[in-house]
C-alpha cells in the first residue's frame, strides 16, 4: 500500500498511456520569423501563453519561450527593435506524433528540460503540448483514478 492506501496493482491500472493529442493545445498561435519582439509579446500577453511557434511558410522553423523574450529585456530600445523572432527562437524545435502517449511525451519533455513540444501529424501542426497541459493531464487522470 501507498499513502493513496491503494495496492501497486491497483496503481498499475491507472492509464497514462493515452495519446498526448487528447490534452493537447489546439491550433497554436504561431510568428512569422520576421516579426519584431514588440510582436511576440503582444502576441503572447493577448493569448495568455508562454510558448510560439515560429514558421516561415506552413513550416514550423522554431519556437520562442518567454524566458528567450526575457533575453533581449536589457537591450536599448534602438537594439530591441532590430530583434526578430529568427534572432531568439531555438530551432528545430521538438516534435512528437499526435498518437505519442502522453507518459512518453512527458518523460522526453523532463529528460531534456523543456516546456512545450509541437504535436503534428505528418508535417501539419496539430498544437503545442506544454508543461501545464501536463500537469492538467495528471490532475483529470489521476481524479478519474480515484472515481474507480
Amino acid at each position: 500500500m501507498n499513502h493513496t492506501g491503494r495496492s501497486a496493482a491497483e496503481l498499475t491500472r491507472i492509464r497514462f498511456d493515452v495519446p498526448v493529442e487528447e490534452y493537447t493545445t489546439p491550433n497554436p498561435v504561431t510568428a512569422l520569423e520576421t516579426a519584431h519582439v514588440e510582436e511576440l509579446e503582444r502576441l503572447m500577453k493577448e493569448h495568455g501563453i508562454r510558448h510560439l511557434p515560429i514558421v516561415r511558410g506552413s513550416a514550423v522553423v522554431g519556437i520562442v519561450s518567454e524566458r528567450d523574450l526575457k533575453v533581449v529585456t536589457g537591450l536599448q530600445l534602438a537594439e530591441k527593435l532590430s530583434v526578430r523572432a529568427a534572432d531568439i527562437m531555438a530551432r528545430d524545435p521538438v516534435s512528437v506524433d499526435a498518437n505519442s502517449t502522453i507518459d512518453g511525451v512527458a518523460l522526453e519533455m523532463s529528460s531534456r528540460k523543456i516546456g512545450s513540444v509541437l504535436v503534428t501529424e505528418g508535417d501539419q501542426l496539430l498544437g503545442i503540448f506544454t508543461v501545464t497541459d501536463a500537469l492538467n493531464a495528471l490532475i483529470e487522470i489521476s481524479r478519474e483514478a480515484r472515481k474507480s
